[in-house]
């Protein structure tokens, strides 16, 4: 008796894990059916300022890679960094009506009519990294203010000290760029607390290494006693690097950038051209990107009427920071996005 007890227990027991592994797996089945067909077939469309830099090319190379498994159509344009060019992509697009548009604004103001259009056909909009005065369905980026005042506090807590000077100089990108425009917000907010230190040069090199080489330069040979200086954008502060090493300031003059993460970054922390990187991880930024599309595709709101800010992680990094694998490749996503 005790033994047909236990064989009975044993098979009641193994149908109710079977009847629960079946349930499972119908519920699985439940929520992953619709998640699929709200994705599958809809078409993403990508403009960034330019197709043929690091950062456009981890975004679109993430984006692009993640709308072929779900099924979405991915299609891009390449304005080359002309805003006027751009300006008329996305009036091509919007007569397109694809399902969503995930672009980066040149400026302020420059597509905020054209973004406000969007929504209003219909399109969901997802501005990366350059946000815009109008805001759209999503924000993709980091939080530029917040990144400001990090920037702006490791310069506090080294100039004006040891015998360092309280003189500080700012190379902006693009003056109404919204990376530039934010960042700097927060960086004077910092010094604001600190009237003691002085902002001696606040110029813009629009994103162009070069320029901002000459910038620095004229800086450094008015002011040779110069204790640092925030670059907005890695890749224009290796021209600021360079000049600063031209001039063989480099480990008197202190260089604070920010930037996506790409291999370049890791380099210059580790030869000493920058002494501080904020890494916003490019790479991670995508999958926040296309994270966001779904949930839009899902969740299915009017487009336009939720107002959604995705801050991306970031981390200050010095040279101590840099291992093998902390930085990523350019080349792996621009060959994803051909």
């Amino acid at each position: 008796m005790r033994i047909w007890k236990t064989l009975l227990s044993t098979a009641v027991a193994g149908l109710i894990s079977s009847l629960t592994i079946v349930q499972a797996q119908e519920m699985s089945d439940t929520f992953r059916d619709p998640a699929l067909d709200a994705m599958k077939g809809k078409t993403i469309a990508y403009l960034p300022i330019s197709l043929g830099f690091d950062l456009a090319q981890a975004w679109g190379g993430v984006v692009k890679e993640e709308a072929n498994h779900y099924g979405m159509k991915f299609v891009s344009q390449d304005p080359n960094w002309s805003t006027d060019a751009m300006a008329q992509a996305l009036t091509n697009l919007i007569a397109q009506k694809p399902d969503v548009i995930v672009t980066q604004n040149p400026d302020l103001q420059s597509l905020a009519r054209l973004l406000k259009q969007a929504n209003a056909q219909g399109i969901y909009v997802i501005q990366a990294n350059m946000q815009g005065a109008v805001q759209t369905d999503a924000f993709v980026g980091p939080d530029l203010i917040g990144m400001g005042e990090e920037m702006g506090n490791i310069v506090v807590n080294s100039c004006g000290k040891n015998g360092k000077s309280n003189k500080i100089a700012i190379v902006q990108g693009v003056l109404t760029g919204g990376v530039s425009f934010f960042e700097v917000q927060g960086v004077k907010k910092v010094l604001a607390a600190h009237p003691d230190l002085q902002v001696v040069s606040s110029q813009a090199a629009d994103w162009d290494a070069s320029k901002a080489r000459s910038i620095t330069e004229t800086v450094l040979q008015q002011n040779p006693d110069l204790c640092a200086i925030v670059d907005v954008w890695d890749g224009q502060a290796r021209g600021t690097g360079a000049a600063i090493q031209q001039a063989g300031k480099r480990g008197q003059v202190m260089l604070v950038t920010a930037g996506g993460g790409a291999q370049s970054m890791c380099d210059a922390l580790s030869d000493g051209t920058f002494d501080y990187a904020i890494n916003y991880n490019a790479v991670g930024m995508g999958r926040d990107i296309a994270t966001t599309i779904k949930m839009l595709l899902q969740a299915k709101p009017k487009a336009g009427s939720i107002k959604y800010m995705a801050y991306s992680p970031y981390r200050t990094m010095t040279k101590a920071d840099v291992k093998e694998g902390t930085c990523w490749n350019p080349d792996t996503y621009a060959k994803l996005l051909k």
